[in-house]
């Protein structure tokens, strides 16, 4: 496995993360609970590592709306499947809509802003 690859996956995983310290941070109580405390703390750590570790190989805006959508679509999701937070299909359209963007945002080519930018004018 590469390391691009990699990054890819250390990128999932943190997005997962960030879904379960935000779910934490609800369930902590305005950090009045010890264990939704703790389980924040560790999650949002571990999922900023990964963050780091991944724009060390996707570009900072690509990784960060990937990270941000993903994790939110988990946490509105994770909320609806338990009960915390009303079903609705209008949600459900709007959170694949996220996803299918943050689909898009890695199809595309990786670039450097060299590559990418338009050419000097003479």
């Amino acid at each position: 496995m590469n390391n691009r690859t990699f990054a890819w996956i250390a990128l999932l995983g943190s997005a997962v993360l960030e879904a379960v310290w935000a779910t934490a941070l609800g369930l902590s109580q305005g950090f009045s609970q010890l264990g939704p405390t703790v389980v924040f703390a560790v999650t949002a750590s571990l999922s900023m590592l990964g963050l780091g570790f991944a724009v060390r190989q996707i570009p900072l805006g690509t990784a960060y709306a990937i990270w941000v959508g993903i994790g939110a679509a988990l946490t509105v999701g994770w909320a609806m499947a338990t009960g915390a937070e009303a079903f609705s299909i209008i949600k459900v359209v709007l959170i694949a809509g996220i996803v299918a963007c943050a689909a898009g945002l890695k199809s595309l080519p990786a670039g450097t802003p060299e590559t990418s930018a338009a050419p000097d004018k003479p």
